[in-house]
């Protein structure tokens, strides 16, 4: 076999039906759009929701509550487990240096520190947020936390 004799499996290809092109293309006259009506002129299709001029149900329901999404931020999780990756190289631990040895893939809107594992070496991290728990075990061994 080689690349220039494959083939699609039989069957699994169609011909495009091409509208619009005269009575000999088979799809002549009216394109398979029938006779008159809304569906058969240009631009004829309504969007999903569309109700034949009705106010829409999505329209009718009436709207409650304020979404706080856009304000939310995201921050990059680090365990304390991935700290002991490399804290004997560095004694002050920083959101770039994360993001440098390939701890975090991306900073979006923060780094936050979060208690799963032992930390063994006390270090000083700076982070933008950290759970109770997390600043509990750093603190316990000597560890020190600055929130920037």
């Amino acid at each position: 076999m080689k690349i220039n004799e494959l083939k699609p499996a039989p069957g699994s290809k169609k011909r495009v039906k091409r509208i619009g092109r005269g009575l000999g293309s088979g799809h002549g006259r009216y394109s398979t759009k029938g006779l008159k009506g809304q569906k058969s002129r240009s631009g004829g299709a309504k969007g999903a929701g569309f109700e034949g001029g009705q106010m829409p149900l999505q329209r009718r329901v009436p709207k409650r509550g304020f979404s706080n999404a856009p304000f939310r931020k995201e921050y990059a999780v680090v365990n304390l487990k991935d700290l002991n990756k490399i804290i004997d190289e560095v004694d002050v631990i920083t959101p770039e240096i994360l993001l440098q040895k390939g701890i975090v893939k991306k900073l979006k809107d923060g780094i936050k520190i979060l208690a799963d594992g032992e930390i063994k070496k006390p270090v000083t991290i700076k982070t933008h947020a950290i759970s109770k728990a997390a600043l509990q075990k750093i603190e316990s061994i000597g560890g020190k936390v600055e929130v920037i």
